[in-house]
């Protein structure tokens, strides 16, 4: 979003009350920016192939089911790794053939429940494909023509016979290509002891993955995911070309492209540091064509799995300044966004540093010369900040400090620390050209009511 039209967001959510005594924290989602961001993902990777390509939004980055239909009706499925996030994307119209589930950890009636709904699934692991080696010979007869649990009709498989069990659910397996880490550790998920997939330089295990899939010839997918915020574009291109490799080799010694479709998962990186968007989805769609083009040549579907690049630059935080301060000389302006809101940033600010903007009483961009000052939260421990000697104009009681760059993980993703409250979220829409800002309820505020609900309020007794 542009400056000019996060000031007006500002201003109008100030002037229509959506930020309060009783409501101190607001969040804000740029329905303009969502669409504009979408648009541009499927324009990048329409340039590159004419292969069909699924959109697949990661829900962890936010879990919200407007944003969910949002994104859904700009032509972006879902990526769910857990039965929470399933229903919220059944809730928001997701249709189970734009539907990727992937998780180390699904239990069988998660499986059970994907295949019957056709929903496409990445297994982890040689256990996992042995549960579904059962899951799926179950839901079968085995007969031509047969009508599985899905509606799905079977058919031959490459040798001609009838017996090969299908499904409606496109079914694939997740590799770890072992490439190596990006800037934070506990996002790069291809190093050498990473917990997803199948680590394909282990010794034996290229071997064993080859096999896997000539076992099974309704195996039709492969799946890869180098990592997250902090991995660099050429590595991830990396674990794309390793996973191109693979399927080549798959369908190689298949004898036939039984591998119809690679999934390349998402993680391109977001600048925190300025109102810039890079790198661009252009940019890494043409790099894929650059560096993998045989993957790109129209003969594999692909699925991405995009979700911060997506979100994060069309949402903010807006949080009222309750007191300001002085301790050692430095200025402290104590607000009511902290780590219930930003717990990434407050745990680990080196790798999540957050820009912050400040504006006065009436939503207005504050003026003066910039002071170094901490913006702090309202949890009761003493590192709940959000930004530390920060150069700012200087802040008073009543103003309010605007958290940029929070569309993804931040808001959406409530850490409940002093049984703080989850703030209200809300889309707006208009504020270019001199028309009037528009809010939507996404989700409402959570009430102290909610909070005591929540935390075993009618069981008072239980253990008396």
């Amino acid at each position: 979003m542009t400056v000019e039209r996060r000031n007006e967001a500002v201003r109008a959510a100030v002037e229509q009350g959506l930020l309060t005594e009783e409501q101190p924290v607001a969040a804000l989602l740029d329905v303009a920016g969502i669409r504009a961001s979408a648009a541009s993902l499927r324009a990048a990777f329409a340039a590159v192939t004419d292969a069909p390509v699924l959109h697949a939004f990661a829900v962890k980055a936010a879990p919200l089911v407007p944003v969910l239909a949002l994104l859904n009706a700009e032509g972006i499925g879902a990526e769910v790794a857990s039965p929470g996030e399933l229903a919220l994307a059944r809730a928001a119209g997701i249709a189970p053939g734009r539907t990727v589930l992937d998780s180390p950890a699904k239990t069988p009636g998660e499986l059970r429940e994907a295949l019957a709904l056709g929903i496409a699934v990445n297994a982890d692991n040689p256990q996992e494909l042995a549960r579904l080696d059962a899951l799926v010979s179950a839901s079968h007869t085995g007969a031509a023509g047969a009508t599985d649990s899905t509606g799905a009709t079977g058919a031959t498989d490459s040798n001609g016979s009838n017996g090969a069990p299908r499904t409606g659910s496109p079914l694939g397996l997740r590799v770890n290509p072992q490439i190596g880490g990006g800037s934070i550790g506990a996002l790069s998920t291809a190093t050498a002891t990473s917990k997803f997939g199948v680590a394909l330089r282990d010794e034996g295990a290229r071997e064993a993955v080859v096999r896997m899939y000539l076992d099974r010839p309704w195996l039709t997918r492969l799946h890869t995911h180098s990592g997250s915020q902090g991995i660099a574009l050429t590595r991830m291109m990396e674990g794309v070309r390793e996973v191109y490799a693979l399927a080549e080799e798959i369908n190689a010694a298949a004898g036939r492209q039984q591998i119809d479709t690679v999934d390349i998962g998402g993680g391109l990186p977001v600048n925190f540091s300025s109102d810039e968007e890079i790198p661009t989805f252009a940019a890494y769609a043409a790099l894929l064509k650059e560096r993998v083009p045989g993957l790109l040549d129209g003969r594999y579907g692909l699925v991405t799995e995009f979700g911060r690049a997506l979100l994060a630059k069309n949402g903010l935080i807006l949080a009222r300044v309750e007191y300001t301060k002085v301790s050692g000389s430095r200025p402290i302006a104590v607000t009511h966004a902290g780590v219930q809101v930003a717990t990434r940033t407050v745990y680990d600010p080196v790798s999540w540093p957050l820009r912050i903007a400040a504006y006065d009483s009436a939503g207005v961009p504050r003026k003066g010369a910039p002071v170094a000052q901490d913006i702090a939260g309202p949890a009761c421990f003493a590192g709940d900040l959000l930004a530390e000697a920060r150069e700012l104009p200087p802040l008073e009681p009543g103003d309010v400090v605007a958290v940029l760059d929070t569309g993804a993980y931040y808001f959406s993703n409530h850490y409940g620390y002093n049984s703080l409250p989850r703030p209200g979220v809300y889309g707006y829409t208009g504020g270019d050209g001199g028309e009037g800002v528009r809010f939507a309820p996404v989700r409402a505020p959570q009430s102290v009511t909610e909070i005591v609900t929540e935390s075993g309020g009618e069981n008072r007794d239980a253990l008396v």
